[in-house]
C-alpha cells in the first residue's frame, strides 16, 4: 500500500500468494521498489517458516511434546483420584515410602519441586506426579490433597513439614498425616500442628542398628513380616467398621479366622487405643476396635473373601 498505492484487499491479496508461493499473476506491475520489497517478503517468508519447522522439530524430538501429552494425562487422572495417598518429597525417606506403596498396590501422587529429583521421578515407574513447592497450597489441592485419604511428607527441613501439616490439617480435616522430623524438639510442634504420628528416621535407625546387635533374629524376623518379606507375608489390620453386619460384635473365637482362613491373630486395639497382643479368644470385636491378622498372601485373600 506504501509502495505501490494499492488498496487494502490488493495489497493483502498480494502478500496472500507471495507468502504462499502459489505464484499467481501480480494485481498490477511493480516497480523496482516494489520487486525488492517483495524479494524480501518471500527470503523472510521462508525463514520464518524453517525457524517454525526447526522450533517443532525439536520441540518433538526432545520429548517436550511427550511430556507435555504425559503431564496432561497425569493431571486428569489425578482430578479423578479418590482415597489415594499423597507423599510431599522425593528424596530418601521419599522413594522408600513410594516403593512400598507401589509393592502393596496403593494409589498415590508424588510432588517434588526439585527440577533433577523431578526429571528422574518422571522416569521411573512412579505413575502420578506433580511439580512444585508442597507449601502450596495450590500445589497440595493439583495432587487431589481434599479427597486423599492420607498425606507423608518427607522434606529434611522441619519447619516445611510443618508448614505442610498445616496446610494440610486446614484443607482436609479428615486426613492420616504422616510426617519427618529431624529435630528432637520437632515431634511435639508436628502433632500439636495436625500430624497424627511423627517419625524420626535417624533416631529410628540408630535404635534398628543396636537391636540388630542385642537381638539380631528377632529384629530380622520383624523386619520379615512387616514389609521387608516381600508380597509372601503379609501384616493385615481388621477394623469394626470392614466387618460385614454379621461378624460386628462378635468374639475372636465366633469369627473363626484361623479355621476359615488360616491366618493368625497376633494382636488387638482396644476402642480406646490399648494394644493387646495374642489376645483371648473371648475378646469381643466392638467399634472403633482393630485386629491384627499375619499371614501369607493366600490367606489375607481368603480372609477378605470371608469378610467382603
Amino acid at each position: 500500500m506504501a509502495i505501490e498505492k494499492f488498496n487494502l484487499l490488493e495489497a493483502f491479496y498480494m502478500t496472500i500468494i507471495t507468502v504462499a508461493t502459489v505464484g499467481f499473476q501480480e494485481v498490477h506491475p511493480l516497480s523496482d521498489a516494489g520487486r525488492l520489497f517483495t524479494s524480501f517478503l518471500i527470503i523472510t517468508s521462508f525463514g520464518t517458516f524453517a525457524y517454525a519447522i526447526t522450533s517443532l522439530s525439536q520441540y518433538v524430538l526432545n520429548g517436550e511434546f511427550q511430556l507435555y501429552f504425559k503431564n496432561y494425562r497425569v493431571n486428569t487422572v489425578i482430578q479423578k483420584l479418590e482415597n489415594h495417598i499423597i507423599i510431599c518429597g522425593y528424596g530418601r525417606n521419599g522413594k522408600q515410602a513410594a516403593q512400598v506403596l507401589k509393592n502393596k498396590k496403593q494409589k498415590f501422587v508424588v510432588i517434588e519441586k526439585s527440577k533433577e529429583l523431578f526429571s528422574s521421578l518422571s522416569q521411573t515407574n512412579i505413575d502420578l506426579f506433580v511439580e512444585g513447592d508442597s507449601t502450596q497450597d495450590e500445589v497440595l489441592l493439583k495432587a487431589g490433597i481434599e479427597k486423599a485419604r492420607a498425606l507423608i511428607t518427607t522434606l529434611p527441613i522441619d519447619a516445611d513439614n510443618l508448614f505442610i501439616v498445616l496446610s494440610a490439617r486446614a484443607l482436609n480435616p479428615k486426613l492420616t498425616i504422616i510426617s519427618r522430623a529431624s529435630d528432637d524438639n520437632s515431634d511435639r510442634k508436628l502433632k500439636t500442628a495436625g500430624a497424627d504420628n511423627v517419625i524420626m528416621p535417624d533416631k529410628i535407625g540408630g535404635a534398628h542398628m543396636a537391636s540388630l546387635v542385642l537381638q539380631p533374629d528377632v529384629i530380622e524376623f520383624v523386619d520379615f513380616i512387616t514389609g521387608q518379606g516381600g508380597d509372601h507375608i503379609k501384616l493385615e489390620e481388621i477394623t469394626f467398621d470392614s466387618l460385614p453386619s454379621q461378624f460386628k460384635n462378635k468374639s475372636i473365637k465366633e469369627l473363626e479366622i484361623r479355621n476359615k482362613s488360616g491366618a493368625n491373630i497376633i494382636g488387638f486395639r482396644t476402642e480406646t487405643g490399648e494394644y493387646i497382643v495374642n489376645p483371648s479368644p473371648d475378646t469381643i470385636m466392638i467399634p472403633n476396635a482393630k485386629l491384627f491378622v499375619l499371614g501369607t498372601s493366600e490367606q489375607i485373600s481368603k480372609l477378605k473373601d470371608l469378610f467382603s
